[in-house]
């Protein structure tokens, strides 16, 4: 086949599928388009607004792509770290994040032990398992009872399956709670006051991507504890590790 007739044929279809692709979907191809151009200003808006939409792994790594390219540090971070939130197991945005740190001379966040058990996981999985281990510790526990059979070893071995299962789930569930207050401060030398106002007194000032926890809101600022200090910021300044959608 001629090249221009492929080209033409590549078109239609990338064409087609922007028709019948969904909103969240459309934009994510307009993304990836602009993402190839080197429109990265384009590319980050369009796979922002996807992701907005309906998150996705592979559409948050993308957006930290280009946010990346653009010179964002902080909002770069924070689309990585959502990008594990919803897939534990994306390894580039993994990669992405080792890379920007050692850059930008960032740590991590510090974790709990239960927080670090509930990113083995993706975070919804977890409710799922702790349901379905309990149902399953209680059901073999009773079962034979109701339908009046003999209780054989392996119910037992079920039900202590199931509730060995169900005592690993809690505090995962658990860290999964304390992890939606972790977020990372999205510009360069953002600060950090000391009262909740403009006026307020500046403590330190915190560098793109470092990381922090919400302890509370009051109006437009946020009270947030990092690794050194504790003190107030503007809600525009900071994300939290929870996608939104």
């Amino acid at each position: 086949m001629p090249l221009r007739v492929r080209s033409t044929v590549a078109l239609l279809l990338l064409l087609a599928a922007s028709v019948t692709a969904s909103p969240a979907e459309a934009l994510f191809l307009e993304g990836a388009r602009a993402y190839r151009t080197a429109d990265y200003v384009r590319a980050a808006w369009a796979f922002g607004e996807s992701a907005a939409r309906q998150p996705a792994a592979g559409t948050l790594q993308n957006l930290g792509n280009a946010q990346w390219q653009l010179g964002q540090v902080g909002p770069a971070i924070l689309a990585w770290e959502q990008a594990l939130w919803v897939d534990p197991f994306d390894q580039p945005a993994r990669g992405n994040l080792r890379y920007a740190r050692k850059v930008a001379q960032i740590e991590s966040p510090e974790l709990a032990w239960s927080e670090v058990v509930s990113t083995w996981l993706p975070a919804n999985w977890w409710t799922w398992i702790t349901g379905a281990s309990l149902w399953l510790a209680v059901g073999m526990g009773v079962l034979p009872g109701i339908l009046r059979q003999r209780k054989a070893a392996w119910h037992q071995a079920l039900a202590a399956f199931g509730l060995m299962v169900f005592l690993l789930s809690v505090p995962a569930n658990v860290g999964v709670h304390t992890r939606t207050r972790i977020g990372f401060v999205l510009q360069r030398d953002t600060p950090l006051r000391l009262t909740p106002t403009r006026e307020g007194q500046p403590i330190t000032r915190l560098g793109a991507g470092e990381p922090a926890r919400l302890e509370r809101a009051r109006g437009r600022y946020l009270l947030i504890r990092t690794g050194r200090s504790l003190g107030w910021v503007e809600q525009g300044q900071f994300g939290l590790i929870c996608p939104q959608g």
